[in-house]
């Protein structure tokens, strides 16, 4: 039985040829395609400063594991080794379960949802962009497992890359989604508003909650 840190212990091997650029590296491009959540990471958590200090700074602690997650997503496809699919696998859950943690104990979500206040344009376009967002990422992890025989005849191996790409840049508008629910629930005495970087007349950016004290009188 192989080592649990040898190369291709895992038995979960994705679409790309393994080795074809590098003896080190199992697979290339799924493995640097990871670098998007060693920049969206630290770049989110500067930006969503201002809401972690007056909201929670457990909030930090979604974003350093939206790294940890990049990280062991990088060592997992470099192996394919079961140790680095296991570390990717759990990493993945403690992002999922810090991020309910943090923003679903009090389970207003649902009722939100239903609510006149998704009328707001801002959340309401970070909601919509989060979810084409997902839909995109999902179909290209999927197409990438269903799919490999086609994408291997037109020699075109980047589909769980593009996953890669898609889901680091999901992560942002989720997290802000979130944060914009919770401070209105939460600050109703904060003036909330979405921002984009690097501009907000940029047609693509990343999106952040500004939170500022409302000024106006009682």
């Amino acid at each position: 039985m192989p080592s649990i840190f040898a190369y291709q212990s895992s038995e979960v091997d994705w679409c790309e040829t393994n080795f074809q650029h590098s003896e080190l590296v199992a697979e290339f491009y799924n493995t640097f395609s990871n670098v998007t959540f060693f920049i969206f990471g630290p770049l989110m958590m500067f930006l969503m400063h201002p809401y972690a200090q007056k909201r929670s700074r457990y909030s930090y602690v979604t974003f350093i594991l939206f790294m940890v997650v990049g990280l062991f997503s990088t060592y997992f496809h470099m192996t394919l080794s079961f140790l680095g699919q296991l570390l990717d696998e759990i990493s993945i859950l403690w992002l999922l379960a810090s991020g309910y943690s943090i923003w679903m104990p009090r389970c207003y979500f649902p009722t939100f949802l239903g609510e006149n206040r998704t009328n707001n344009k801002e959340l309401r376009h970070l909601m919509e962009v989060s979810v084409v967002l997902w839909a995109f990422a999902l179909t290209s992890w999927i197409s990438d497992r269903l799919l490999c025989s086609f994408w291997q005849q037109i020699n075109f191996f980047y589909m769980h890359s593009i996953w890669h790409v898609l889901i680091s840049i999901t992560f942002p508008y989720g997290i802000a989604t979130m944060a914009m629910v919770d401070a209105r629930y939460e600050m109703p005495d904060q003036t909330l508003k979405v921002r984009y970087w690097p501009r907000d007349t940029w047609p693509v950016g990343l999106p952040y909650v500004e939170v500022s004290a409302d000024d106006k009188a009682c």
